[in-house]
């Protein structure tokens, strides 16, 4: 199965906590699940990372260069 990569980056992972006001109360959890569901009915695997760290993103990105066909990078807010 072709695997794609997410990338989500700095403070993503305060999703639906943070302003939910203003971000909303979706949970990057669930974002992700949405992904994964999508990438299934596509015949596609879907991997989701995330990260406050851009060394940590960096250096995702060069592992999946062997083991993804490509990469999603949502870098943040």
């Amino acid at each position: 199965m072709t695997q794609i990569l997410v990338i989500n980056g700095p403070n993503l992972n305060a999703l639906g906590q943070r302003e939910p006001e203003l971000y909303g109360h979706e949970t990057l959890a669930d974002i992700e699940a949405l992904c994964v569901e999508a990438g299934n009915s596509l015949g596609l695997e879907v991997e989701c990372f995330q990260s406050n760290s851009e060394g940590a993103m960096i250096d995702r990105i060069h592992a999946a260069r062997e083991e993804s066909a490509g990469i999603v990078i949502n870098a943040g807010a």
